[in-house]
């Protein structure tokens, strides 16, 4: 029987480890698991763990926590995937639900629901700036890169114009896309690119930016009440976040990379969301409004009329109670059951 793994946190702060540990490895490469290395500053520790256990460890991206993380059902398949089936458990709706796009997804606002939720979002940025961001050379005013946070917070969900970051803060361009690789590198952040058959297109084409939790994105925007939040002009914006970020998280959490993407005609017509499945594509419109409508579905036809047999059947996911079918292979699908 294998002893138990030996654990060793934070460890981007000692990298003299690192060789010792390659070498107590390279003894006995059957042995899988032998040692446990965590670390909050994301960069560093892939930069010190790569160049000495290259093909020597599996790295893990541990991400805020999905709704079905807090049910207590990590696992559960997607509507769009076998053994789907609604959860029995009564589930935040209304006002409530916005409560909890508020409170975030971390683990401590998660397991702590009297904790000062505003102190704790101001309190983990502050820690974020000090700690992870001074460490980074691209980073020498934090002042301004908290102006440059806001700003793209206030930008969630919509099309990535970092000219227009740029001039909005009086800065070089190169300089945006610095701190922007800062938040990716982090993780406080998820890219999405447009879908085009053609793979090298996604890449060329301007993607769209969603904060990885919406905590720090309502905290970065000011938005404390559930009703503002909901109602107010970042409330389609909050809830788009919130889908995109449930589906990257678990597909990430599976140990699979993402495939998710938007689609956008010259014209304006837009499916949100367009997930990659087994050489299908299936997409996802939301929408802030409680009571889904047959002409919800209008991107997710134009998508279908657009690419085809290639379309699976499609969702129009929203924050209220009703699941029921909209027609031509669409179904409008509560967010808690997602």
């Amino acid at each position: 029987m294998n002893p138990p793994p030996v654990i060793l946190d934070e460890i981007q702060y000692t990298p003299e480890l690192l060789p010792y540990i390659k070498e107590a490895v390279d003894a006995d490469r059957r042995r899988r698991g032998a040692f446990l290395l965590s670390g909050s500053q994301n960069i560093l520790l892939a930069e010190r763990t790569t160049e000495t256990l290259a093909g020597r460890t599996a790295v893990l991206k541990l991400m805020p926590l999905t709704q079905r993380e807090t049910l207590g059902r990590p696992a559960s398949p997607f509507p769009w995937e076998p053994g789907y089936h609604v959860p029995r458990k009564n589930l935040p709706t209304g006002l409530d639900l916005w409560e909890v796009f508020i409170r975030g997804w971390y683990p401590e606002p998660v397991s702590e629901p009297d904790r000062d939720i505003s102190l704790w979002h101001a309190s983990y940025m502050q820690t974020y700036l000090e700690r992870d961001v001074r460490t980074l050379r691209q980073v020498g005013d934090l002042t301004l890169f908290q102006a440059f946070l806001r700003t793209l917070a206030a930008r969630s969900a919509q099309l990535l114009n970092l000219t227009e970051i740029a001039r909005d803060l009086g800065v070089a361009v190169n300089t945006i896309k610095a701190w922007l690789s800062v938040l990716e590198a982090t993780y406080q952040v998820i890219i999405l690119r447009p879908y085009y058959a053609n793979i090298g297109k996604r890449l060329v084409k301007t993607p769209k930016i969603f904060f990885a939790d919406t905590g720090t994105l309502c905290n970065l925007t000011g938005l404390k009440d559930p009703e503002h939040a909901a109602r107010g002009p970042m409330g389609g914006s909050i809830m788009e976040t919130v889908v995109v970020s449930e589906i990257y998280k678990s597909l990430l959490n599976r140990g699979e990379e993402p495939r998710i993407h938007f689609w956008r005609t010259s014209t304006g017509t837009e499916v949100d969301i367009v997930v990659e499945r087994e050489q299908k594509l299936i997409p996802i419109e939301v929408k802030l409004s409680s009571t889904p409508r047959q002409d919800m579905a209008a991107g997710i036809k134009a998508f279908r009329a657009s690419l085809g047999d290639r379309v699976a059947p499609g969702y129009v996911v929203h924050p209220g109670e009703v699941h029921l079918p909209l027609g031509d292979g669409v179904e409008a699908l509560p967010f808690s059951r997602l």
